[in-house]
């Protein structure tokens, strides 16, 4: 049985090993340092590149305080860098083929290393959405796609507030508790 195929599907090519394409449609999500996703856009004809300036303008106006941004080398082009550079304090932004001396001197700089390693953390969002239904989306049409989106979204930021509020719980229990542990 092959799945129904809407006619808002793309081909997308990933880089991925032993994967060439994949059918579906892009989603880009914007996620803060306590892994809440605030922002979201879901790419209908358009690659990496086209959106990341205006996907930080939106969330800039939405959270002002917003003064990071960390993305994948598929939002890279020297127009997004220079705009990027214009509207936030520090961009991690590594650059596509081949470097300049002055390329690698920057990506090899310690801060740019230590926010690059934090960037693999939203690949956990893209994937705790994936595995949680928005691998396939039931409904029918971009309308419908985009709902299941930020459905899924909305689900993703309530799982991972109870997570917050679970270890919290545990950090007061343990301070209740003291500095005697139960022998093992």
């Amino acid at each position: 049985m092959t799945p129904d195929i809407q006619p808002h599907t793309e081909w997308i090519s990933k880089g991925k090993a032993g994967v060439q394409v994949e059918l579906g449609l892009r989603v880009c999500v914007v996620e803060d340092h306590y892994r809440f996703i605030l922002h979201h856009q879901v790419m209908e004809k358009t690659t990496d590149d086209q959106i990341a300036v205006p996907l930080i303008k939106q969330t800039q106006a939405r959270f002002t305080a917003l003064d990071a941004v960390s993305m994948d080398k598929g939002f890279h082009s020297p127009s997004n860098q220079a705009q990027l550079k214009e509207l936030l304090k520090t961009v991690v932004l590594p650059k596509k083929g081949r470097r300049s001396e002055a390329d690698k001197a920057h990506e090899s700089a310690p801060e740019f290393i230590r926010l690059r390693r934090q960037h693999s953390a939203v690949e956990s969002a893209i994937n705790a959405l994936g595995v949680h239904g928005l691998d396939q989306c039931p409904d029918h049409g971009i309308d419908s796609f985009k709902r299941y989106v930020a459905l899924a979204i909305v689900a993703r930021n309530i799982q991972r507030l109870g997570a917050v509020l679970r270890e919290q719980a545990q950090q007061q229990a343990n301070r209740r508790r003291g500095p005697y542990q139960k022998a093992a």
